[in-house]
């Protein structure tokens, strides 16, 4: 299984995780591509890049798209790590998960100052 997800390169905290889960994919089951690539909406016509950048999206490589964490979830088993996040699914935590992950991507540039010092980024690289 594959699994492609379209993040946001300028947010640093989506930096981290994404290098993170790259660092982690020794079966090359992650695929990325960054929202503010050169052509994006061009080569993904069936992602609206708006709604990707409010909310993580992904695509299994069957079609199915995931969005906040359900993304988040499902890469993470991909590689092997933080099984634990298989509780963020469970039917009643996922509806109060969901809600905290909403409100943690509203305000990522927010969070991430607090984190990093950066409310974005215009360089970062993944690798």
């Amino acid at each position: 299984m594959i699994l492609t997800i379209y993040y946001d390169g300028h947010c640093p905290l989506c930096m981290i995780e994404m290098k993170s889960l790259k660092k982690h994919d020794s079966k090359n089951t992650i695929n990325l591509i960054d929202l503010h690539s050169d052509n994006f909406s061009e080569d993904h016509p069936h992602i609206n890049k708006a709604d990707a950048i409010g909310i993580l999206h992904g695509q299994l490589n069957n079609g199915e798209l995931l969005l906040g964490l359900d993304v988040s979830c499902k890469a993470w088993f991909l590689v092997g790590k933080h099984k634990w996040m298989t509780i963020l699914r469970w039917p009643i935590i996922k509806t109060i998960a969901d809600m905290f992950y909403r409100l943690f991507a509203r305000h990522r540039s927010k969070i991430s100052f607090l984190l990093t010092g950066k409310k974005s980024c215009n360089s970062c690289n993944l690798y």
